[in-house]
């Protein structure tokens, strides 16, 4: 940011945010919704972003937010974050353990750079680890709001990281946690900030994920929209395709996203014979999603638990595709049911049963009418919990809340 733009904000506080995850350029295919939340609280505060650096990723100010990127590793190195995240990284090559301790150790020490050179009102990280864990080790003088969003919770078992997860907790300021779900698997594991809400991340259902009455819905395509990541179940999904395929011949299944466990994935189909139904999308730019969850006929989000004990907080594209009015059928994980109210119990199923996800996806395909009718009634209850201005408005009382707590 230039020095006169930082004069201009220099009546706002300022919010220093940590997150691993964020957008590396405008268009990039890594989930955006740290960054979408952070330029929606330029309004009220200067927002500093600290994110790790990827080759060619941008910095400066981006959307009104000043980005700043720290190294941990060269360049060609520093693959520990994108491409499926940390966790699903670490599963995929055991070699970048060894980029742990330079990720934490030189996030920490830019954290207490900025510290000492600016002047930082409060801190927002994003999960409880790493984030979490550097803003409570980084001061004792500036609050801090942790928010979790799934993995670092449901994930990361074991004696010592439930420990870190119960010390960050009590360090903070607040926590919030992204569904009911994981609130209840908070108290579960003893952890007790001076303050817990529920508040998800947003989607814009104003401008972007909109329906459009002009596009007409194809009547046998299925859409698949993720990190090819075991959380997903999109092998659950794949096991259900040839019943799928017997009852309906012309069915597609278009796979949007990139991962780990393509190659995974791609051989499943070519075994179970379904491979000439099956398209691989690769990752997709934000822009390109709303277009597909306006013209495929059902989005399929088979969520499990993995193995890992990882799950969804609350899935962004299950929000997207609802705000497109895209029918669904989704994996029933706790972390949908405040998404979805009294409707779960209509589009949820258990994907690992194979006989249960199929026949729901061709119940859904037998009856456009009634898809569109349900899809409606579910955009309705999302509308009021998801949208964009209301979650940022709620995340900025609670952040400037942390503030006024420091400065009674």
């Amino acid at each position: 940011m230039t020095d006169p733009a930082r004069r201009r904000a220099s009546h706002k506080p300022t919010v220093l945010v940590l997150a691993s995850t964020y957008p590396r350029w405008a268009g990039d295919v890594e989930p955006g919704f740290v960054h979408e939340l952070c330029k929606r609280l330029c309004a009220r505060f200067h927002v500093i972003a600290l994110v790790p650096h990827a080759e060619g990723a941008q910095s400066g100010e981006i959307d009104g937010v000043e980005v700043i990127r720290y190294r941990y590793a060269p360049a060609k190195l520093e693959t520990l974050v994108y491409g499926g995240g940390i966790a699903a990284n670490l599963r995929r090559s055991k070699w970048k353990h060894l980029l742990l301790p330079t990720f934490v150790g030189m996030q920490w020490l830019a954290v207490k750079r900025l510290l000492r050179t600016r002047r930082i009102d409060a801190i927002h990280a994003h999960w409880l680890i790493p984030q979490g864990w550097v803003a409570s080790k980084a001061t004792r003088d500036v609050p801090f709001l942790v928010t979790s969003h799934g993995g670092d919770l449901f994930g990361l078992r074991g004696k010592f990281l439930e420990a870190m997860k119960r010390d960050v907790a009590k360090a903070s300021a607040a926590m919030t946690v992204v569904s009911s779900a994981m609130a209840a698997e908070a108290r579960r594991i003893d952890l007790a900030p001076p303050r817990l809400d529920i508040l998800p991340m947003g989607v814009d259902l104003r401008e972007r994920f909109v329906p459009d009455a002009t596009v007409a819905r194809a009547s046998d395509v299925l859409l698949a929209v993720g990190r090819l990541v075991p959380k997903k179940g999109f092998n659950f999904l794949l096991d259900a395709m040839p019943a799928i395929v017997r009852a309906r011949p012309n069915v597609r299944l278009d796979i949007a996203g990139f991962g780990p466990e393509e190659a995974a994935l791609r051989a499943q189909a070519e075994r179970l014979g379904v491979a000439d139904h099956v398209r691989f999308l690769g990752a997709m730019p934000q822009d390109k999603l709303p277009a597909l969850y306006r013209s495929s006929s059902l989005l399929v989000a088979p969520f499990v638990r993995d193995d890992a004990g990882d799950q969804e907080g609350l899935p962004v594209v299950l929000m997207e595709a609802i705000g497109c009015g895209c029918p669904v059928v989704v994996g029933d994980v706790a972390g949908v049911d405040d998404l979805l109210g009294a409707m779960k119990a209509e589009v949820c199923v258990d994907p690992r049963s194979t006989e249960q996800l199929a026949n729901a996806v061709i119940a859904a395909l037998d009856d456009p009418s009634a898809l569109a009718r349900r899809a409606e009634a579910i955009r309705a209850i999302a509308a009021s919990r998801v949208d964009w201005d209301h979650i940022a408005t709620a995340y900025g009382h609670l952040i400037a809340h942390c503030i006024d707590g420091v400065r009674a």
